[in-house]
């Protein structure tokens, strides 16, 4: 039996849909904003921000890397955790 007798058309099947896609698509190209711009329109609230930690002194620094090492040495198991000292 022949695909083509069955009076499907493929052909025709994959052009109605690319005419329907197409028919929604503005191709007017005066408009005053592009995807772009709306895209820096989003909300900023919306948008990570960093963290911004205060500075430590190398003695603070020091004291919260011991205390880290210090909690880390305390929780028992170590072996697959992936951590080497």
């Amino acid at each position: 039996m022949d695909p083509k007798d069955d009076g499907f058309d493929e052909e025709e099947l994959i052009r109605s849909e690319f005419e329907s896609i197409v028919s929604g698509l503005s191709l007017d190209e005066s408009s005053a904003s592009t995807y772009l711009d709306e895209l820096d329109q989003i909300d900023h609230s919306d948008r990570f921000v960093a963290p911004n930690p205060p500075p430590q002194s190398p003695r603070t620094f020091f004291i919260s890397a011991k205390r880290a090492i210090e909690r880390w040495f305390k929780r028992g198991y170590h072996e697959d955790d992936g951590v080497a000292l």
